[in-house]
């Protein structure tokens, strides 16, 4: 039996709006009365956009940093798409790459008026593909609320899958949501033009695996656990709202972050107590917009990241198995092993893990991606913890956040005064 999507504890301490309590539950009374909560199901797959060129190094990036194997690559007539899979019960990550910097679409679009998205036009995260179990009384649900769809030819012309409903890029978010109608038992197939196991895809794969066994880090990477986007300030109970509309998620709880002038946002599947079969989708937004900032003398990392680089993803969580690695005698936490193994190879880190056992959580920040500007957190649960983060945490990730996107502000304005001089 499905839960009503009102039935589950609240968390936090941040102060929604009347506006926002009130339609909160009747939004969710009506989604669970019309069926859409017990027909839209988990999160089946992610889809993220790169630079031509840039998509087998990327591939290669994931398989080291997450679980995720190459599957097979999908050549349309203006894309590549690279299929990862953990296994049917964790989302996919389909990978695509434009053959021409060139082109020119409503998602380079939303990328080009902000400074540094602007930098990589065709890079971004576009947003999740939603199982459900009837396709037509979903979109015909959506529909009446008002919903807008791209229309089949706008999807052949995007190279969207074909066998999907695709919702236009949200006004607050910029992400998309994607419906498609999949039996539980059967596989996932993506009809998106020929496919083959690309060789040079396939290197880059075994490399980053034979790394990861080197390691030792294979077994203690667990899939994703949550999906967090930045929103701007007035925009974060409108950007929950609608989320809550389009998918089966409920409103899990806000916590004020108010050192860091910020909030942080959690919703989560009716469907999957576990967040391993269907992220939890996390939206941080400021707590005071930009142009008041120099009368609170408060920092703005949130809002600063929106103004460079739009509404997007700002991060994807990987969880690490709970437990502990014997190095040299000493007993380290999975999470702080895995950090000081990647570190070993390159990878670099915006600070140090934080967090404690004792608090139940450990977590830290990779660089930004410089394919997809997306970072990679990793998050370590001790026991029965079943929040996402304290406080604490929260403040200290954001902050070091802010730290690695004002030097790209600055190097965005450098780039910027050489092409005007």
């Amino acid at each position: 039996m499905i839960p009503a999507s009102l039935d589950f504890p609240r968390y936090g301490d941040k102060l929604n709006s009347d506006f926002f309590e009130e339609f909160l539950v009747q939004l969710l009374e009506e989604r669970d009365r019309s069926g859409l909560t017990r027909e839209i199901r988990q999160i089946d797959a992610l889809m993220i956009t790169v630079e031509p060129g840039h998509s087998i190094a990327y591939v290669g990036e994931l398989c080291l940093m997450t679980p995720y194997h190459y599957l097979v690559t999908l050549e349309s007539e203006t894309h590549y798409t690279h299929i990862l899979r953990i296994d049917m019960s964790a989302p996919d990550v389909l990978v695509r790459e434009v053959k021409d910097p060139n082109t020119r679409g409503i998602f380079r679009s939303l990328n080009e008026v902000y400074p540094i998205g602007a930098q990589k036009p065709n890079s971004r995260y576009m947003g999740e593909i939603f199982r459900v179990t009837s396709l037509h009384d979903v979109v015909e649900l959506q529909k009446s609320r008002d919903i807008r769809f791209f229309n089949q030819d706008q999807i052949r012309k995007l190279e969207l899958p074909g066998n999907m409903a695709v919702v236009k890029p949200s006004p607050y978010t910029h992400n998309i949501v994607g419906y498609w109608e999949r039996p539980e038992e059967h596989i996932r197939v993506y009809p998106l033009g020929l496919s083959s196991i690309r060789p040079d895809v396939q290197a880059a794969y075994e490399a980053a695996k034979e790394s990861q066994a080197k390691l030792g880090i294979d077994k203690m990477l667990l899939p994703i656990d949550h999906l967090a986007t930045r929103v701007y300030s007035q925009n974060r109970e409108a950007a929950i709202l609608e989320y809550l509309t389009l998918t089966s998620y409920y409103y899990w709880g806000s916590y004020d972050i108010a050192d860091q002038n910020s909030s942080t946002n959690v919703t989560k599947s009716v469907h999957h107590g576990n967040e391993l079969e269907s992220p939890a989708k996390v939206f941080t937004a400021a707590n005071h917009p930009y142009f008041v900032n120099h009368l609170l003398h408060l920092p703005s990392p949130t809002e600063a990241f929106v103004r460079n680089y739009g509404p997007r993803l700002h991060h994807i969580a990987v969880a690490v198995n709970d437990g502990h690695t014997d190095v040299g005698g000493i007993s380290k936490a999975n999470i702080d092993y895995v950090v000081a193994a990647l570190r070993d190879c390159g990878q670099d880190f915006l600070l140090d893990v934080i967090g404690s056992e004792e608090e139940g959580l450990k977590q830290i920040f990779s660089s930004a991606s410089e394919y997809s500007s997306l970072i990679i957190e990793y998050v370590q649960r001790f026991g029965d913890f079943q929040g996402f983060f304290t406080k604490d945490n929260v403040a200290r990730l954001t902050h070091a956040a802010g730290v690695e996107e004002g030097l790209r502000e600055m190097d965005a304005a450098a780039r910027a005064a050489e092409v005007a001089s």
